[in-house]
């Protein structure tokens, strides 16, 4: 099986050498940069499973570069932020990341997130018969919400029969509301089912993923239940 490749852009020195050990130590092949433009050419040459980049590099920082990789590739997308608290964590998921870590961040943790979302992107496909709700595939495996069509075997979307570009965990989050239409989701069962979370996460994660979903298949697909999570209209 080929070696997992992880782009990752970060300016300091120090992190930037010890946290290419750790993942060159786990088996994944690490092409570390130290600016966003230089990460981007290599991104373009590479052609990297995963994107590990810190927002604040110098040249192109970290969230205009995941923009420019979004503008090309549902590749997922992994940035690291020195504050938790940050407006760079929502910025960064708006510009298409699909996770964060904060720092400073334990090695072992960040290797479980990339695994996390590595896994998800793996499974980003899930057949008709393992939607566990009540939608109901017709006989093309085409699931049906208003002007929205689900293909779950061709993995595909169309609204008003144009195509929708969706990334792969936009994908999985679709999949998860139309295994249940008109059920609320808790965002803590959408962090556990479509971001692998074991344990308690950010769930700005969610609440950003949703908006970018729902200006893609339209703004009253999915409701939002206050107090509780969200819904996808039956």
């Amino acid at each position: 099986m080929a070696e997992t490749h992880v782009l990752f852009v970060e300016d300091d020195d120090v992190i930037r050498e010890a946290t290419q050990l750790a993942l060159e130590r786990v088996g994944f092949t690490v092409t570390a940069m130290q600016d966003g433009l230089s990460g981007l050419e290599a991104f373009r040459a590479d052609q990297p499973d995963i994107a590990l980049l810190d927002v604040m590099v110098p040249g192109l920082d970290g969230v205009s570069l995941c923009r420019r990789i979004r503008d090309e590739s549902t590749v997922p997308v992994i940035m690291l932020s020195a504050r938790a608290d940050s407006i760079d964590v929502v910025l960064g998921l708006e510009a298409g990341a699909d996770d964060y870590v904060t720092k400073p961040f334990d090695g072992a943790v960040l290797v479980a997130r990339i695994r996390a979302v590595l896994r998800r992107f793996g499974h980003a496909g899930r057949s008709a018969g393992e939607l566990d709700g009540t939608g109901e595939p017709d006989e093309r495996g085409v699931l049906t919400f208003g002007d929205v069509e689900i293909d779950t075997e061709g993995m595909e979307v169309r609204r008003g029969g144009a195509p929708v570009a969706l990334t792969p965990t936009e994908m999985r989050l679709l999949l998860e509301f139309s295994s249940a239409p008109g059920t609320v989701l808790s965002r803590d069962r959408l962090l556990e089912r479509v971001w692998d979370y074991g344990w308690g996460g950010d769930t700005r994660v969610v609440d950003v993923h949703v908006q970018r979903l729902r200006t893609k298949i339209g703004q009253d697909r999915i409701d939002t239940v206050r107090g509780f999570g969200y819904k996808l209209k039956a």
